[in-house]
């Protein structure tokens, strides 16, 4: 006879642990001085043509930094993604990419954190028409 579990009672499996949810997240040194070092080498790796390096560390950036900041982080990581796509011939894949980037920096213009927002848009939708015109050999992006 097959006994059935009904989720009620306790189980001999340990229980999955949860991540804190984003509003108990607070800023401390350490997550600011981790966000700052993720955001400098993923630029640095976006600049040097490394854009899967690039995403990696743009993803620390945008997992550690505040509700506020969250989008401009990910758009950055849309941008490293969109040319890794590109550089594996994924149309598709670059041209979703490229509109994620371009929605979720337009708030931060003209310039946040030092970059020209602005500019980076324009090659973005520079890179989009390339895509949209059948190649994938793009430009680096303008960071």
């Amino acid at each position: 006879m097959m006994k059935w579990c009904s989720g009620r009672s306790a189980s001999s499996f340990p229980r999955k642990k949860r991540s804190t949810p984003h509003s108990r997240i607070v800023a401390t040194a350490g997550r600011l001085e981790r966000t700052a070092h993720a955001y400098k080498t993923g630029l640095a790796d976006i600049r040097a043509g490394r854009f899967f390096a690039a995403h990696e560390e743009l993803e620390l950036a945008w997992r550690a930094a505040d509700d506020e900041e969250r989008d401009f982080f990910q758009g950055l990581v849309h941008v490293a993604v969109a040319w890794y796509q590109a550089g594996r011939g994924n149309r598709v894949g670059a041209t979703r990419q490229l509109e994620k980037a371009l929605r979720r920096l337009e708030r931060y213009e003209p310039e946040h954190r030092g970059l020209d927002v602005a500019r980076i848009r324009r090659s973005l939708e520079d890179a989009r028409g390339i895509v949209e015109g059948g190649s994938l050999d793009l430009p680096p992006p303008d960071l």
